[in-house]
Parts: structure tokens; sequence; C-alpha cells
């Protein structure tokens, strides 16, 4: 309890309720559609962005949250052609992006850039920019749903029906992609390009062990995704070990837990 006295720690709290927020709910759709692979390319992809912003001088965030939506535009409109596979598409920009980003890093002046904080995170020294950065994005991603919900739940499950009932199919798609990018990208200072993925699918995949309703597991991922932050600092802090790697270990710790304890419901049933 002693550390919450430290406004580095405070941040860090604060981060990890709006991280979970974030990414529980535009996580529950990426499961649902079954995105998660579309969404491991735009996370590596972002990376190009990061060392764009190096080269040029400007904030690597910024860049990298361009140069993901950039990418997620890309993905999307290349898997929809007929001449290319959605797998093929997704390796293009996944693989252009780390290759772009580690040429201009290694290009840019002055002292070589620490590039593990972009790669692995560290939710410690998040900082007030972030925190606002987090706070937008939580605000949008919350009215976009509570305005939509309908019409991206029909998307998410059958996006034939949801043409029939005349919804703007393409619209939302790109729209929907363009606030994974930038989520993933508001996600990286806390556990970086390589973990980014966990934390918009592992919560939601707990979550789905109890049920199988849209909203009930956006409000279980939100609270599944907190506790794994909370848990992964506490480690963190014991084990002096990176934070990020942290809060993906108690994540899945707390799924496997989750897993066991339903497969042991299941079997006195079963007999």
């Amino acid at each position: 309890m002693d550390l919450l006295q430290y406004t580095f720690f405070q941040h860090a709290l604060l981060g990890s309720l709006l991280a979970s927020i974030a990414c529980g709910i535009i996580g529950t759709y990426i499961v649902t559609r079954r995105l998660v692979f579309i969404s491991g390319g735009i996370t590596h992809a972002s990376f190009g962005g990061i060392g764009i912003g190096l080269f040029a001088g400007i904030s690597p965030i910024l860049s990298a949250a361009i140069f993901s939506v950039l990418s997620a535009f890309g993905v999307e409109w290349l898997s929809k052609r007929k001449d290319m596979r959605e797998d093929s598409a997704i390796a293009v920009f996944w693989t252009f992006g780390m290759a772009i980003g580690i040429i201009f890093s290694f290009l840019s002046s002055g002292f070589a850039p620490d590039l593990s904080a972009y790669l692995f995170g560290n939710i410690l020294t998040i900082g007030q920019a972030d925190l606002w950065m987090l706070g937008v994005l939580v605000v949008v991603l919350a009215l976009f749903f509570y305005l939509f919900l309908r019409p991206i739940i029909s998307i998410a499950f059958d996006r034939e029906f949801a043409r029939s009932q005349k919804i703007p199919v393409a619209t939302f798609e790109y729209l929907l992609m363009m606030l994974i990018a930038l989520t993933i990208v508001a996600c990286l200072r806390m556990v970086g390009i390589v973990l980014a993925l966990s934390l918009l699918t592992i919560p939601q995949m707990t979550a789905n062990l109890f049920t199988y309703s849209f909203k009930k597991i956006i409000w279980l991922s939100i609270g599944i995704g907190f506790l794994g932050c909370l848990g992964g600092l506490y480690l963190s802090y014991h084990w002096k070990v990176p934070s990020g790697a942290s809060i993906i270990f108690f994540s899945i710790l707390i799924y496997a837990v989750c897993k066991l304890a339903k497969s042991c419901c299941r079997k006195p049933q079963a007999s």
C-alpha cells in the first residue's frame, strides 16, 4: 500500500483501468469477429510508425497511430480484393512495418533509441499525456459502442445479415479497424508491441468461458483485464521483472485457473 503515495504508481493504476476498459470494449469485437491475426498484423506494423517518428524527431506514439490506422485500412482494403488472400495481406503489412521501423530507428540521429520500451512496454513510465490519450479513447469507444451496439453485433456475427438490414457494413468495418489500431497504439507504453495483442484477447477468452453474451463479455473482460493488470503490477514489484510481461503472465494465469475450475465443475455433472 505504500506504493500508492508515488505518482508513477498512481498513473500506472489509472492507466491499467483505462486500458482495461478500452481493450475490454474493442477486444470483444476482435474475438467475436475473429480478427486476432489481423490485429496482430496491425500491432507489429505500428513499429514502422515508431521508427519514422524517431527518425523525423516527432512523437513516436503519434506517428505509430497514423501508421497503424493506415495499415489497418490497407489490410481491410487488400483483404477484400479477390486477387489476394487475407492472411497474405496481413503478412505484407506485418513485415513491412517491422522492416520500416528497424531501418528508420537505426537511421535516426543521436543516441541509439531504446527500442525495448516500445517492444515490451513499461506501465510504470506512462505519464499524463498517455492517460489523457487513453481517457479520450475510452470515451470515444464507449460512445461509439453505446450508439451503434446493435449494428456492431450484427456485423460481428453475420455480415450478410447486416447487409440485408441496410447497415453500412463497409463503413463500420473501416471505423472499427481504426479504433482497433488506436487502441493498440494507446497500449504500447503499457505492454509493448510484442504483448499488446494479449491484452485484447486473453480477458475476452476468459470471459467467454462463462457467457456468450456480447455485452456481458465486455463487462467481464474489463474486470478480468483490470485484475490482470493489478496482479501483473504486484508480480513486477516483488519479482523485479518487466511489468508488461508480468501483466500478460498473470492474465494467462487467470485464464488457466478459470478454465480448470470450469472443467472441474463439469465433471460431477457428467458422472
